[in-house]
């Protein structure tokens, strides 16, 4: 087993695996930026040291730095969370090529999953549904006219180096086509540094069901079943639940089988996540996130194994503890995230102090935070504060426990989120289970949310 880890990151992830660490018995560092010098997570590591000035490219983005104090504590591995360097190839190879452990996936792994139409293509050829459309990037405005009108209207354009729903473009019609693809390529470039275009068939009544997958360096493959993320605002997910209100047993197997041989495909190593877009009885691959998610707890919260410790016993070189057939769900998990946003405000980031803090508790609640009362939140970052995850035996009582949960969370100073997943908890048509992933839109969640918090 590993004996010290640096984290590379920041926040709720931060603490999270902390706790992981010292569960196993493994000592800590933090790196900081100097806006983060009175963060829990810096405060909860056993060791801790400041890398930078405030902005990402000067401090958590700083390859060269992080695995210089890395060596420097004595560390052995470096985990990177998820968001900043945690699906960077370069990052990976380079922490290994400096003789550590980097606990995820390998940077092969890496630049496969990450460049959607390699992955596509992978995944075709391995025999895994995907969403009809282009399987090499598009640069010419008559080959993109032509596969869209194969396909048919309406399509979806989205950078082919992209991720978080940066870049992506619905085009109903074919009048709208070439400024789409221009656009599109040229906000790919700026922001990946890679122009390549991809176009899909957009899928109706669409819903994002993803499974978590994690493997050893043995080959040895499994998933821990499914979770629905089709609660989005800006294509980012707020609420996540498991199991999926439109999940049977059959479809499980199915879609898990399909999550497998994707991982195989690749030689997949450590944890991650196999995304697909169901719709209308079919599923098809949408991408693979190469690191631990956001949403992880709820999968924790059913099936009762720790994905944290996993990742870290595979990094140390251990087989996986678990077969398939070890993998069993029990009851229902939802995942609210908190940020620092004003929803009755097109969900503005409100930085700043919190003046007042009080965490929800009591059976089957669980808060993985990063704040505290006192604590001032930077603006240089991600807004996500902590994540609210129940568990409960069925739906109703896990739903009737988030909104215990909601009441009960207490965050003063700055604006919040929790208005909202108090309104969707409310949504006759969430509590029905459909939902899709134009939830927010089609059900004027927002002009609910504006409402709710006039009151």
């Amino acid at each position: 087993m590993l004996n010290k880890v640096l984290v590379a990151n920041r926040g709720e992830i931060a603490v999270r695996i902390m706790r992981a660490c010292r569960e196993l018995g493994i000592k800590t560092v933090a790196v900081y930026s100097e806006a983060d010098k009175d963060a829990l997570f810096v405060k909860y590591a056993d060791e801790s040291h400041q890398i930078g000035p405030p902005p990402p490219l000067e401090s958590y983005l700083k390859m060269d730095a992080i695995i210089d104090t890395a060596l420097k504590s004595g560390a052995e591995a470096i985990h990177p969370g998820y968001g900043f360097l945690a699906e960077n190839a370069t990052f990976s190879d380079k922490v290994e090529k400096n003789g550590l452990v980097f606990i995820g996936p390998t940077g092969q792994n890496i630049k496969d999953m990450g460049d959607k139409i390699l992955s596509k293509q992978t995944m075709k050829s391995s025999g895994v549904p995907v969403v009809p459309g282009t399987e090499e990037g598009i640069s010419e405005i008559e080959k993109a006219k032509n596969v869209a009108h194969e396909i048919g209207y309406p399509v979806m354009l989205k950078a082919s180096a992209g991720g978080g729903g940066i870049g992506m473009k619905i085009v109903d019609e074919e009048s709208g086509i070439e400024e789409a693809v221009l656009s599109t390529q040229r906000l790919a470039q700026s922001a990946f540094g890679d122009g390549r275009v991809l176009l899909e068939k957009y899928l109706d009544e669409p819903r994002h069901i993803e499974f978590q997958i994690i493997s050893d360096a043995k080959g040895n493959v499994i998933h821990l079943r499914e979770r629905e993320c089709s609660v989005q605002r800006r294509h980012q997910k707020l609420i996540e639940e498991t199991p999926s209100c439109i999940m049977t047993e059959e479809l499980r197997e199915e879609m898990g089988k399909a999550a497998v041989t994707a991982a195989k495909a690749v030689g997949y190593r450590n944890a991650g996540t196999v995304e697909f877009m169901y719709s209308k009885g079919n599923y098809y691959f949408l991408e693979m996130n190469t690191r631990l998610q956001v949403e992880h707890p709820i999968t924790e919260m059913i099936t009762g194994v720790d994905l944290a410790k996993e990742q870290l016993r595979v990094a140390s070189g251990l087989e996986l503890q678990y077969g398939q057939d070890d993998i069993k769900g029990q009851g229902w998990a939802i995942e609210c995230r908190i940020c620092a946003e004003d929803p009755g405000n097109n969900f503005f980031p409100s930085p700043g102090k919190i003046t007042g803090y009080s965490e929800p508790s009591g059976p089957g609640v669980r808060v993985d935070s990063g704040i505290y009362g006192g604590y001032d939140v930077p603006p240089y970052y991600d807004s996500l504060l902590s994540k609210l995850i129940v568990w409960g035996r069925d739906r109703p009582e896990a739903m009737a426990r988030m909104k215990r949960a909601l009441w009960e969370y207490k965050i003063e100073g700055i604006k919040s989120n929790i208005p909202f997943h108090q309104v969707v908890l409310d949504n006759e048509y969430f509590v029905k289970g459909d939902y899709t992933t134009h939830f927010i839109k089609e059900r004027n969640i927002l002009e609910d949310v504006r409402k709710f918090m006039e009151k």
